[in-house]
């Protein structure tokens, strides 16, 4: 009874953590939407979104995924053990050192700027170059002030408050449409400028809302730089292999920017989209499985085998969980991508044709956005290990795929096909998801190798796939049937389709996981 009462309050901390995913994406895919009424797929366009990319390396290192492999696992189990003194000792240590080193890469970024911009996005030249440097230097404060709001989540999560530290990305979305709204008639480089800094302040309100809460919940806090201690040196040391980890998946993100800063107009904003589209279903099922599985494996207790049990029987679980949702996303992108894009984007300067451009990339996203968010899992689990080497050594591999293999998808393969340049940015995407596929496959068979066979099951997979193929063929019919309609009305009719049946042919199929969906649907309706 114990486990079972443990296993559904970790589903409720998943369900929470997915309702605030939801909540802010779908805040930021608004944002995205107000954006590219305004900018399309313009020269603007492209710069404001390779400066914000450049300030939020920093906010990727030393944010959400660091403190989660590196500081949840030593805060939670001190917190399962009651050691309230220690735990605040911790946190606050942390909290001063992120806030040190963050002050001076911000200064160290904002100085820095014009070689970022040779490094990063080679391919801009004159005005475009110049609106992209003064975009960063905006940007980069507010990057620092996301990284402590990255800390408030750390500790918000280990106290299982997971609904307000996953929401309050919404304030900062709201900042940025705000300022759309209000200064939406300016010319684009000027409004790209009013942008940035709404961008800023969106960001000092994200941490302030937070902030109340963590002073709450930590009462024994003591924001020291006091690096001796042992946890915090546990801390530390976790923090240095993950930290290189972020950075080395950054660096793969950044490569993608530059080759794609290559491709001509249109090319980094198009990419940027359909990342934010492809990143949705990440998020929501396996950032949400993971951020509320972390916690509670980093609190097991007991022997080796005991411990080892737990972890096999809470990571089996949560890939499924994870697969149930994921499949059929994979499915949407590859053969509905132009209704996804066109419901999110098309509106204003972003036409038919980008939202076809757009679904290329979303094509080769779907690639490997399974291996991509099961992976997420496993990092986890060994992260709850403390064993942040692992994953870093197979990100390593990944990245070194990713690099070589984008480089020929992207620039020499269209040359070789006779298609126009833009379209290297799918191959971009479709080799990053051959990449993720060999690192899933490495973090599986290590893990299998420590806490005994982890996995899906090969009939699982066949009745998902069916499902999901069955459905894409419904929403095809309705695609065809329903002719020439709104982006919005035509997305919610096709879309809406695919999901009933999805939904009806995989518990027609018995599988649990969609029995177990519609239970807490139906728990929740009452």
């Amino acid at each position: 009874m114990e486990k079972t009462s443990q296993r559904e309050a970790t589903g409720r901390h998943a369900f929470l953590v997915a309702a605030g995913i939801l909540v802010s994406r779908i805040a930021g895919l608004v944002r995205q939407r107000v954006f590219g009424y305004y900018f399309g797929l313009s020269d603007a366009a492209d710069a404001f979104n390779a400066a914000f990319r450049i300030p939020n390396f920093l906010q990727n290192l030393f944010g959400e995924g660091v403190l989660s492999a590196s500081f949840i696992p030593v805060y939670a189990r001190l917190l399962a053990e009651g050691d309230e003194e220690e735990s605040g000792r911790v946190a606050g240590a942390v909290g001063a050192t992120l806030a040190l080193a963050t002050s001076v890469l911000v200064v160290v970024g904002v100085l820095a700027a014009p070689y970022l911009i040779y490094a990063i996005a080679p391919g801009f030249h004159g005005a475009k170059r110049e609106l992209t440097i003064r975009l960063v230097r905006i940007l980069f404060p507010g990057a620092g002030l996301l990284v402590c709001s990255a800390w408030c989540l750390g500790i918000l999560n280990s106290h299982r408050k997971f609904f307000l530290s996953y929401t309050a990305p919404v304030i900062w979305n709201a900042a940025m449409i705000a300022t759309l709204a209000m200064y939406g008639g300016l010319e684009q480089s000027a409004l790209a400028v009013k942008l940035a800094w709404g961008s800023v302040i969106g960001s000092g309100l994200q941490f302030g809302v937070q902030l109340p809460v963590v002073l709450r919940l930590t009462r024994k806090l003591r924001l020291r730089l006091d690096t001796r201690a042992g946890h915090v040196r546990e801390v530390l040391r976790n923090f240095a292999p993950v930290f290189v980890s972020r950075g080395v998946v950054q660096i793969s993100g950044y490569v993608d920017q530059l080759l794609a800063s290559k491709l001509g107009e249109g090319a980094v904003a198009g990419l940027t989209n359909a990342q934010s589209i492809n990143t949705l279903p990440v998020s929501l099922f396996g950032m949400a499985v993971s951020a509320a599985e972390l916690p509670a494996m980093s609190s097991a207790l007991g022997d080796q085998a005991e411990v080892g049990a737990q972890l096999r029987q809470r990571l089996d679980a949560g890939l499924r969980q994870i697969a149930f949702f994921v499949v059929p996303s994979a499915m949407a992108l590859l053969a509905l991508g132009d209704v996804v894009a066109a419901g999110l984007y098309q509106t204003g300067k972003f036409t038919h044709s980008d939202s076809v451009y757009v679904w290329g990339i979303l094509a080769g996203s779907a690639v490997g956005l399974l291996a991509s968010t099961l992976g997420r899992l496993y990092s986890s689990t060994y992260y709850a290990l403390r064993d942040t080497r692992t994953p870093l050594r197979y990100a390593v591999v990944r990245v070194a795929l990713t690099t070589g293999l984008g480089y020929l998808c992207s620039i020499p393969l269209p040359r070789w096909i006779g298609v126009d340049a833009r379209w290297g940015a799918a191959g971009l995407t479709a080799s990053a998801g051959v990449a993720g596929w060999v690192e899933f496959a490495l973090l599986r068979r290590t893990m299998n190798g420590r806490i005994g066979r982890t996995g899906l099951a090969a009939a699982l997979m066949a009745k998902l796939w069916t499902s999901a193929a069955v459905a894409a063929g419904a929403a095809w019919a309705v695609k065809l049937g329903i002719g020439h309609r709104g982006p919005i009305v035509a997305a919610v009719a096709i879309l809406g389709t695919y999901g009933v049946v999805y939904f009806g042919a995989s518990y027609a199929m018995r599988v649990e996981e969609c029995a177990g969906a519609l239970r807490r649907v139906a728990r929740l309706r009452r």
